[in-house]
């Protein structure tokens, strides 16, 4: 991880306004750190159409902004990136975030108390996990990455996934 961060638009009342402040940033990011790929998550299905809407709205203009760099998209559903960092597709946002603050060792002063930070680090953590399935090289420096891999199967419990996985249980 080089950066983590959210736009906080709470500020901004226009809907318009506000996915014009998010393309603008994210071409930001897009032009100052270059990345290779996007991952993001797919859209989802909840009982509030309008945020739902809205969230649909926020997507396409990151995924806008990385067509216009021609950078190649990667959609996960966000069960999938659930079970990649946890094991578990029903893991709530607070164990994807503790998951992923220890895997990359991201000290108490980096963490944003904001989830969709770290939702977002792990939609970028489960595409690099896989493309790590795939064999396809990355061009992250083999020490920056993590040599963590999604598990092989489904636990049946978390006692089963401990289990199953001692060597990612890290003790306080």
């Amino acid at each position: 991880m080089i950066a983590m961060g959210v736009i906080d638009l709470r500020k901004v009342a226009d809907i318009y306004l506000k996915l014009g402040r998010i393309y603008e940033r994210v071409m930001s990011i897009i032009d100052s750190f270059k990345p290779d790929e996007l991952s993001i998550e797919a859209p989802f299905f909840g009982k509030n159409v309008q945020s739902m809407l809205k969230l649909g709205r926020a997507q396409g203009v990151v995924i806008a902004a990385a067509i216009s760099r021609q950078i190649p998209i990667h959609e996960y559903a966000p069960m999938a990136i659930k079970q990649a960092i946890t094991g578990k597709g029903s893991a709530s946002k607070e164990q994807v975030a503790g998951i992923m603050k220890r895997m990359l060792n991201i000290s108490d002063e980096s963490m944003l108390p904001y989830l969709d930070a770290t939702d977002a680090l792990a939609a970028a953590y489960c595409h690099h996990i896989n493309t790590m399935k795939r064999g396809v090289k990355s061009s992250i420096p083999a020490a920056a990455l993590h040599s963590q891999k999604a598990p092989k199967s489904k636990s049946a419990s978390w006692a089963d996934f401990v289990t199953k996985n001692s060597d990612r249980i890290h003790k306080s």
